[in-house]
């Protein structure tokens, strides 16, 4: 996580597929995540009792002179934008009997 594409694939072979796999229009952001919500629903369904889906932001920050060259995450008083990425999280936890 947080890699450049290069060096997350290893090679050009996989690093182009790469490329070609986030620019092919017959593949959408809810075709890849159908995936994962549906393993989610199922584990939850499977699940005996309460299920918590526990949540969290964090706020990378970053001082740039030009904070639009990575991203505006909030507007502070002083009139300066702070620029960086918010990572959103959840993760899921029930009780298992062993």
């Amino acid at each position: 996580m947080g890699q450049s594409i290069q060096l997350v694939c290893q090679d050009w072979a996989n690093t182009k597929a790469a490329y070609r796999f986030f620019s092919n229009d017959r593949v959408s952001e809810a075709d890849i995540l159908t995936g994962l919500f549906q393993s989610t629903r199922d584990r939850v369904v499977a699940a005996e009792g309460l299920v918590l889906v526990l949540h969290g932001t964090t706020e990378f920050s970053y001082q740039r002179e030009k904070s639009e060259a990575i991203g505006i995450t909030k507007s502070i008083n002083s009139g300066r934008d702070k620029a960086g990425i918010a990572s959103n999280s959840a993760y899921e936890a029930s009780r298992r009997d062993r």
